[in-house]
């Protein structure tokens, strides 16, 4: 049997177990085996999902697996690590699913007693888990089914104490919308939106985790922890100071001009008029109240904005992200910062992804301008890009499977497949995901890196881009990128990124402290420091690739292969403005990334591959 993590390392070695149909509720060790190659977060859920065999099950089956997941840094104090993982198969996509989320929920869930949560099963009635410390209820929650993310979570409060967090689904996830996420910290909203994991909460009859604990994380080496801490308090607040101004939509203007911010469904160039109109920086200006942030950060990139007009005139609300603006704003051509404001509101309350449905209405926009949907659809109405009226309606009908939102609660790419051939042509979706506001077209990392994500389009899960003719890891143990309209370079680049980035969901730590000057040997100081393991570079980065390679194995019993690893049929090519002149190589870079992965020529880890990174008891590799 696996030696048992010890308690004052950095984790808290007890995994809950919840079987919601039976009723039982139990805990198993975490051993220090799986710790260490795994480290937690999502290389231990997609190691949770692998141990089972989850991928074989319907996603909305009683049997597919829930998992909440923190890492060893979770709850220590260090700088931004109290974050959470949410790890299932994904209803949306019918693959690999993984979603992040801030807050304060994960932090507060180890000091519980436990470094993660597996739920199964399916409640007789609607229920929510109350988890303290070293203890778990399944309790009725009847009374709460049908009400909005925030509603349900102040009953929590009053029922569970103001202290108590709370991870909620609201009607979206109830009505298992496929693009619904999970809302904690209610008002503050941090989302784990991706993939449909609101929808599999949904299909359990849960409609909120909540936890109340206090206990302490130790770690090996306390002075350690506190000297990491210092060094990047010196240096983070300094360096993401245009963040803290401007929260994460600070950019969105330089990535208008780069070609980068996504404008009418992915067809349009230049937008300088109206990203000038919603970018982060013109909010606060116009908009913003006050700055909050997540457990142990040191950015504040959190907004809370006062609404100048619409339903929310004068209330003050969580503000829009960059990813919000980019989807539900530039497009939609939706250039009211007042409106992408409400839409964002919207999408918090009701529990949907802001990615997905930014991605399904821009989708509908153009199917009915191009005939393949009439005002028959929308309540004899006629639909315009940038009408702020509809586009909320939309929302409320996704949310609700009203009319035309049953079909675009699907996703992008069943959507599409009901329209007919044509709407499959503009159906922007990678593995049936929809992109975040990051073009393949404007940085040849991002397409290289959205194309082989696990979880289909995603930017996070390689993170490259960022780094990509502008800042700079000199650890990472690749060359800087100079120029983003070449293939020299970013298979490699991708690689690494990509495992780094496996990692940070493992640890789980916040990616953003990378803008602040976190690099990866600070990192695996701090690691060491947490843990007591004499673990160094070549340790750590192969437990990121092999929690990548997991992730891979799991998709490829999925039927995923190198067919897969494409990108929107409008970023392989369609110019557009904005510097995009040149279209993505991407076949030609996938064969020189699969090298640099060791995975045969059909996009499967090869034997060397799965011995090296000992994986033998999860793959069948070919070669």
């Amino acid at each position: 049997m696996e030696a048992k993590v010890m308690h004052n390392r950095g984790y808290m070695g007890k995994i809950l177990t919840v079987d919601l149909s039976s009723g039982r509720i139990g805990e198993r060790d975490l051993g220090e085996e799986e710790a260490r190659q795994y480290l937690g977060g999502s290389g231990l859920g997609t190691k949770i999902l692998m141990d089972n065999k989850t991928y074989s099950c319907d996603p909305l089956a009683p049997e597919n697996l829930l998992v909440f997941a923190t890492g060893p840094l979770t709850g220590t104090g260090l700088f931004n690590s109290d974050r959470f993982e949410v790890i299932t198969k994904s209803p949306l996509t019918g693959i690999y699913a993984e979603s992040s989320a801030g807050g304060y929920w994960g932090g507060r869930f180890k000091r519980c007693g436990y470094d993660a949560l597996i739920i199964t099963g399916k409640a007789e009635k609607p229920v929510y888990l109350f988890i303290t410390e070293g203890r778990a209820q399944i309790k009725d929650a009847s009374n709460l089914w049908g009400l909005d993310t925030f509603t349900a979570t102040d009953a929590l409060k009053a029922a569970e104490g103001e202290d108590a967090k709370a991870a909620v689904i609201g009607p979206a996830g109830e009505n298992l919308v496929k693009i619904a996420g999970i809302v904690s910290d209610g008002r503050h909203g941090r989302v784990a939106g991706r993939c449909g994991v609101g929808a599999v909460m949904g299909s359990k009859l849960l409609k909120a985790v909540v936890v109340k604990g206090s206990r302490k994380v130790e770690v090996f080496n306390r002075e350690a922890v506190i000297s990491a801490n210092k060094r990047m308090a010196q240096i983070i607040p300094q360096n993401t100071q245009g963040m803290m101004d401007g929260g994460t939509g600070v950019g969105l203007e330089a990535s208008e001009e780069l070609g980068n911010l996504p404008v009418q469904n992915w067809l349009g160039g230049d937008w300088k008029r109206g990203a000038g109109k919603i970018t982060g920086l013109t909010l606060a200006k116009s908009h913003l109240v006050k700055t909050y942030n997540c457990g142990s950060c040191m950015i504040k990139c959190g907004r809370i904005v006062k609404s100048v007009s619409g339903p929310y005139k004068g209330q003050e609300i969580a503000g829009p992200e960059y990813e919000t603006l980019g989807l539900l704003g530039s497009n939609l051509l939706e250039e009211d910062p007042d409106s992408i404001i409400t839409s964002n509101e919207l999408c918090n309350r009701y529990g949907l992804d802001t990615i997905s449905t930014g991605g399904v209405i821009g989708f509908a926009l153009e199917a009915f301008e191009r005939g393949l949907l009439t005002s028959k659809d929308f309540e004899g109405e006629d639909l315009r890009w940038g009408d702020s009226l509809q586009i909320h309606k939309l929302i409320e009908a996704i949310a609700y499977r009203r009319g035309i939102g049953t079909v675009l609660g699907e996703g992008v790419k069943k959507a599409a497949e009901s329209l007919g051939p044509l709407a499959e042509e503009f159906s922007a979706h990678i593995k049936g995901l929809e992109p975040p506001a990051h073009d393949g077209r404007a940085k040849f990392t991002a397409a290289i890196g959205m194309a082989t994500s696990a979880r289909g389009a995603c930017h996070l899960s390689g993170f490259a881009h960022d780094f990509e003719e502008g800042a700079v890891l000199p650890d990472l143990g690749s060359p800087p990128l100079t120029n983003r309209f070449t293939p020299v370079g970013k298979a490699e680049n991708v690689f690494r990124m990509q495992n780094l980035m496996g990692l940070f969901d493992s640890l789980v730590i916040c990616k953003f402290a990378l803008f602040g000057g976190l690099t990866v040997d600070p990192l695996v100081e701090v690691l060491r420091g947490v843990t007591g393991w004499d673990m160094d570079r070549e340790e750590f980065f192969l437990a990121g690739e092999r929690i990548f390679n997991l992730k891979r194995i799991f998709n490829n019993k999925l039927g995923i292969t190198r067919k897969d690893d494409t990108l929107p049929l409008r970023m392989l090519r369609s110019r557009r403005g904005g510097g995009t002149e040149v279209l993505p190589p991407l076949f030609e870079m996938l064969g020189e990334y699969y090298q640099y992965r060791g995975w045969d020529e059909f996009g499967r880890p090869n034997r060397d591959k799965v011995r090296q990174l000992g994986l033998e008891a999860y793959a069948h590799a070919e070669g």
